[in-house]
C-alpha cells in the first residue's frame, strides 16, 4: 500500500496521519453537529476533544511500548518515533482525561460521553483505512475471499494472502456509529450510549483479534487487546445495567 503519500523537503506526509486526521475532523464537525441538537456547549466540547485527543495519543503510544516492553528497552530512541500506537490505550487515557477535564469544569461528564461517542467510532472506521494503507495491523494468512496482498509493505508480509483485518474493522466501527446514532434517537439515560459503544466496540475487537497476525502482547492465550476487550465490556454492561437501575429509581420517586 501506499504509506508514505508524498515529501516536501524534510517533511513526509504518511497515509495513516492524513487518515488519522480526516477521522478527527469528521469526528468532532458530527459531535458539534450533534451538541446543538442536545443542548450542549459547543465550545466546551472543543476543550474536551483538544485534552481527549492529546492525551488519547500519548495513552495509544504508551501502551504500545508497554506491549513492546523488550524491544523498547533494547532501543529506547524509538519512544521519540512517531510510529505505534494501540488503539485501546488512547480509548481508556481519552475518556479518563475527559472525565477529570469535565470534573475539573464542573461539567456532567456522561451526556458529553453519549455525544463523543458515535464520533469515536468514526474516528478509528477512519484510522483503520490509514492502517490499511500503512499496512499494519495486518491479518493472518488466508486465502478466503476477505484476503488481500501487500507487495511493497515495510510492515505487513508481503506476497502472500492476507485477511483485510483493516478493512473488517473499518467496516465494524462505521456500524458501530451507525447504531450508536439511531440508539441515540430516542430518550436516554445519560451515560447508556457511551454505555453501548464499549460493549459494541469491545465485542467486536475481541473476535477480531482472532484474525490479526501483528504482535500486540499476550496474556495467556489471549493478546493484550483482548484481556482488555473482557474488561471493557464488563464495564460497559455493568453501566447499562447500573444506569437503567437509577432510571427506574428516579421515575419512581417522581
Amino acid at each position: 500500500m501506499h504509506n508514505e503519500l508524498f515529501s516536501i523537503g524534510f517533511l513526509t506526509i504518511y497515509s495513516f496521519g492524513v487518515m488519522v486526521a480526516i477521522g478527527v475532523i469528521c469526528a468532532v464537525l458530527l459531535a458539534s453537529k450533534r451538541a446543538k441538537v442536545r443542548n450542549l456547549c459547543a465550545n466546551f466540547l472543543y476543550s474536551l476533544c483538544i485534552v481527549s485527543l492529546v492525551f488519547g495519543f500519548i495513552g495509544a503510544r504508551l501502551l504500545y511500548l508497554l506491549v513492546n516492553l523488550d524491544s523498547f528497552i533494547s532501543n529506547p530512541v524509538q519512544v521519540l518515533t512517531g510510529s505505534g500506537f494501540v488503539v485501546y490505550g488512547g480509548i481508556i487515557v481519552g475518556v479518563l482525561a475527559a472525565a477529570v477535564f469535565c470534573k475539573l469544569k464542573n461539567v456532567r461528564f456522561l451526556p458529553y460521553f453519549d455525544l463523543v461517542a458515535p464520533s469515536i467510532a468514526i474516528a478509528q472506521g477512519f484510522g483503520r483505512i490509514g492502517c490499511l494503507l500503512a499496512g499494519c495491523c495486518y491479518g493472518r494468512e488466508s486465502n478466503s475471499i476477505i484476503s488481500m496482498v501487500f507487495h511493497n509493505s515495510s510492515i505487513a508480509p508481503n506476497d502472500v494472502n492476507l485477511v483485510t483485518t483493516q478493512v473488517i474493522s473499518s467496516i465494524g466501527n462505521f456500524m458501530i456509529a451507525f447504531a450508536l446514532l439511531v440508539y441515540s434517537r430516542k430518550e436516554r439515560a445519560d451515560g447508556k450510549i457511551g454505555a453501548m459503544y464499549l460493549i459494541l466496540y469491545s465485542s467486536g475487537r475481541f473476535v477480531i483479534e482472532y484474525f490479526r497476525s501483528d504482535y500486540r502482547g499476550s496474556i495467556g492465550a489471549i493478546s493484550t487487546s483482548q484481556f482488555i476487550s473482557i474488561f471493557i465490556l464488563i464495564i460497559g454492561i455493568a453501566m447499562v445495567f447500573c444506569l437503567g437501575y437509577w432510571q427506574k429509581q428516579q421515575e419512581t420517586s417522581i
